[in-house]
């Protein structure tokens, strides 16, 4: 075998070994803010202090998409994540897809950045999620 086909061989596996990892290194990168959420009951508010939702959060990873929350099937991709700040996009099938940036504050306090399209209607977000009380 020639030294061009080992390395070739090699450098597939490599390839395909960080293909598989991607979604479960994506998904780690999230983990580190959206753990320090406190559970509970949250509620969003408009930069204008208007009402938008109010939910029980148990996992918190649906604050990474406000205006799709109860949609079923969506996928996410984590865009980029540190112990501050993270942006996400997804996608739900039929009911819409967006981008989302969420920047944590305190473990009961984060600022939504959130846009994108909601039943082919362009949508844009500016919200406050704050952990109002127990479930």
């Amino acid at each position: 075998m020639t030294r061009f086909g080992i390395a070739g061989r090699a450098a597939a596996f490599a390839g395909a070994s960080l293909f598989v990892a991607w979604p479960g290194a994506t998904q780690d990168r999230a983990n580190p803010m959206l753990s320090r959420l406190e559970s509970g009951q949250w509620e969003l508010r408009a930069s204008n202090n208007v009402r938008i939702a109010a939910l029980c959060l148990g996992n918190p990873i649906v604050l990474t998409q406000p205006r799709h929350r109860t949609a079923p099937g969506c996928s996410r991709d984590v865009v980029a994540a540190d112990a501050r700040s993270m942006t996400v996009t997804y996608s739900c099938p039929g009911v819409g897809r967006g981008r989302t940036s969420i920047r944590f504050e305190t473990p009961r306090l984060i600022q939504i950045d959130s846009q994108g399209l909601d039943h082919g209607a362009p949508f844009a977000l500016r919200a406050q999620a704050r952990r109002v009380g127990p479930c």
